[in-house]
């Protein structure tokens, strides 16, 4: 925007060039004619001068209420941007908060998977040693069974006539006898088989896992069913239920065979189904033998009654004796008393009259 100051001269200047114009265009006028036109000029020029000192104060009022509005607008800008900043950063703080809480989160998740992982290589340590293994799946079935009964029902490591230890032995009443468990983990074929790249690998590793699995069976059969010490049946614990799974849908001739040795696979869920059926047994075996003993109860009850009932007879019939005595004893008081009676009114003095009065002594 133009300066006042600067506009002004320029006006004047101007001005003047104009009048110099005029005078000379019009210098053959007469000086009357100059001095109307100078004195227009002038008018013109006040005018002018007037309205630009009104332009230019409305120029300033303009510059004033612009520089106001633009102060108010900044201050507005600069309180939303101050608000937005401070709604920026507490939005910040709390997402710093959050993630710091998820990290935290992630940290304790990944501490447990480092420890379940530790867990898993120890337990693949294990399951890598055979020895380790058995006692891994002893264990394990000490744990069902010790849940499933109580503990006079079962004995581990028992030691049978012919020399042999079991792992687990159940004290079932004849039929059908005690019942041997023995755990047994055919994991090397079955790992074999899960690694199988293809159908030829699948079935060698089949085949093994078939023939491991038939050899524990007939082990089992020719340790520990002995005939009038144990049941007719043992029970094969595979502590795997991936094991169990695949034998029974892949080998069912597996599981044909073992029955006919009257050996029966059982996994750690179906060991506690079948915890649950000897449960049911020593229950109905209890009550048998309660109820055998409440029937000799009752017959020792009923002999003692009818015992009691005789005693009572013998009882009554002495009752019975002692009251017709006592009625006798009654009679012959009654009698005497009359007679006591007579004899007090007697005359002593009158000798026929006591001859009189003798009669014979009551037979009662």
């Amino acid at each position: 925007m133009i300066e006042t100051a600067i506009i002004i001269p320029l006006l004047a200047g101007f001005l003047g060039i104009v009048i110099g114009l005029v005078i000379r265009k019009s210098g053959h006028q007469n000086s009357d004619n100059i001095e109307k036109q100078i004195t227009e000029i002038g008018r013109q020029h006040a005018e002018l001068t007037g309205r630009l000192k009104s332009f230019t104060q409305a120029q300033e009022d303009a510059r004033g209420q612009l520089n106001r509005n633009l102060a108010e607008r900044l201050d507005n800008v600069s309180k939303t941007v101050t608000d937005n900043l401070k709604e920026s950063g507490e939005k910040t703080s709390k997402t710093l908060t959050n993630i710091g809480e998820r990290l935290s989160t992630i940290d304790k998740a990944q501490q447990q998977i480092a420890t379940l992982s530790g867990q898993v290589v120890e337990l693949q340590q294990v399951l890598d040693n055979k020895q380790a293994r058995g006692a891994f799946g002893e264990t394990q079935l000490a744990d069902i069974v010790k849940d499933g009964l109580p503990e006079s029902a079962y004995d581990f490591q028992f030691t049978l006539s012919n020399g042999k230890r079991a792992d687990c032995i159940i004290r079932l009443p004849k039929p059908p006898g005690p019942v041997v468990i023995d755990s047994k983990f055919p994991l090397e074929a079955y790992q074999s088989f899960r690694r199988s790249k293809d159908e030829k690998e699948a079935q060698l590793a089949l085949k093994q896992m078939q023939s491991d699995t038939l050899k524990h069976a007939q082990d089992i059969a020719s340790k520990y069913i002995l005939q009038n010490e144990t049941a007719e049946a043992a029970l094969m614990f595979l502590p795997s239920e991936s094991i169990f799974s695949e034998i029974h849908l892949r080998l069912p001739q597996v599981i044909e065979k073992c029955r006919s040795l009257r050996v029966y696979p059982v996994s750690p869920n179906t060991m506690s189904l079948t915890l649950n059926t000897v449960r049911a047994i020593m229950r109905d075996v209890q009550m048998r033998e309660q109820a055998d003993l409440i029937q000799k109860e009752v017959e020792t009850l009923l002999i003692d009654i009818n015992r009691l009932m005789n005693r009572v007879g013998k009882l009554r019939s002495h009752f019975d004796q002692a009251s017709k005595d006592i009625d006798l004893i009654e009679k012959s008081t009654n009698k005497i008393g009359n007679r006591s009676e007579k004899i007090s009114d007697l005359d002593l003095s009158n000798h026929e009259k006591i001859k009189d009065t003798n009669v014979l002594p009551d037979s009662n």
